[in-house]
């Protein structure tokens, strides 16, 4: 069989891990750049890419179409902040087509809200129909401090362009010890009175983020559950979204919570997704630095024989799982790229 095998039908083979896995989502950095400058994402003075290493939208578009021949049935924008690139509605159109040809089961993104006025709209019409919105804390004041100069009101604007737009939006928030640890229960609230899902996220060592120590912002996440179960009935359910998060639906709201443990439990055993960044490198496992370049084999034909030979020999060395630690010993980063350059 040759690296762009088809199946009796004419499609091309799916994608299969060396452990049996098959690897149908992808998530796609389109930029590396962002507007907010969040404490345990990114350092406050950022060096980014120059813009001529950075994917075309054309080509964006291109290697996305390709994955999706080869079975995926997710594809996740993320960033950076995804919204800041130039001509990104141009790229959410094109690639809403597969969503409608029902090539695609879901096109998302995350982003942190603040354009959300302007693309609410655009997103809804393109075929997306949920998004996931990083936003740590409900107080104005600790907004900026944790993202060093966002606006919450503006973030608070964009979350209800996203409802009027039709958007299932979910809340992603970073449990930050001795920051936000005092607001659990009142997201959990406003997010119920608003509609909304919640996932909380430990942080993840990934970057040099400048002065913030990441071990003094980490808080486990089994502790964030057993704080709310001091108020809320969490009831275990199956729902699945094809991500990390595990979840429980809270009974007095009705709406659902999950958490996406990378350091307190491994959740690497059900994996099924590749990350790309914007400069065309697949990367196989966020918490490991063994890439494949795409970009290379992309230029190098106007047919997708090369890539496709290049995401399928990526596949092939797909690791089990990361290996994030967070403590006293190992309180650096684990991978040294920042999460804005994966895609987080």
């Amino acid at each position: 069989m040759t690296a762009a095998s088809t199946t009796e039908s004419g499609a091309l083979a799916p994608l299969v891990d060396p452990f049996g896995r098959t690897v149908n989502y992808l998530r796609v950095s389109v930029t590396d750049r962002c507007d907010l400058r969040c404490v345990y994402c990114m350092a406050e003075d950022m060096t980014f890419l120059p813009k001529a290493e950075v994917l075309t939208l054309e080509e964006l578009d291109r290697v996305c179409t390709a994955f999706v021949r080869l079975g995926t049935r997710k594809l996740r924008l993320t960033g950076g902040e995804p919204l800041v690139r130039k001509g990104i509605g141009e790229l959410i159109g094109s690639l809403g087509r597969h969503v409608k040809s029902g090539a695609l089961d879901e096109l998302t993104l995350t982003t942190n809200g603040t354009m959300l006025t302007k693309y609410a709209g655009l997103l809804s019409e393109s075929g997306v129909r949920r998004i996931n919105v990083s936003m740590d804390t409900l107080d104005p004041h600790k907004f900026q401090a944790i993202t060093r100069w966002g606006s919450l009101p503006k973030v608070l604007a964009g979350l209800d362009a996203a409802r009027e737009a039709g958007l299932q939006v979910k809340i992603n928030a970073v449990a930050l010890k001795g920051v936000n640890d005092d607001e659990f229960h009142r997201m959990v609230e406003w997010c119920g009175e608003k509609g909304f899902d919640l996932t909380f996220i430990e942080v993840m060592p990934m970057g040099e983020i400048g002065d913030s120590a990441r071990l003094d912002q980490y808080l486990p996440l089994s502790l964030v559950r057993a704080e709310l179960r001091k108020r809320w009935t969490l009831d275990e359910i199956d729902y699945r979204t094809g991500g990390p998060a595990r979840y429980v639906r809270v009974r007095e709201t009705g709406h659902r919570i999950g958490f996406i443990t990378p350091l307190t439990h491994n959740f690497c055993e059900s994996c099924n997704r590749v990350r790309l960044t914007c400069t065309g490198t697949l990367y196989m496992c966020l918490g490991q630095e063994d890439a494949a370049d795409l970009r290379a084999p992309m230029r190098m034909s106007d047919d997708d024989e090369l890539l496709v030979q290049a995401v399928r020999e990526a596949i092939t060395r797909k690791p089990k799982g990361h290996d994030f630690i967070i403590d006293r010993r190992n309180s650096g980063p684990a991978v040294p790229r920042h999460m804005s350059v994966t895609g987080g």
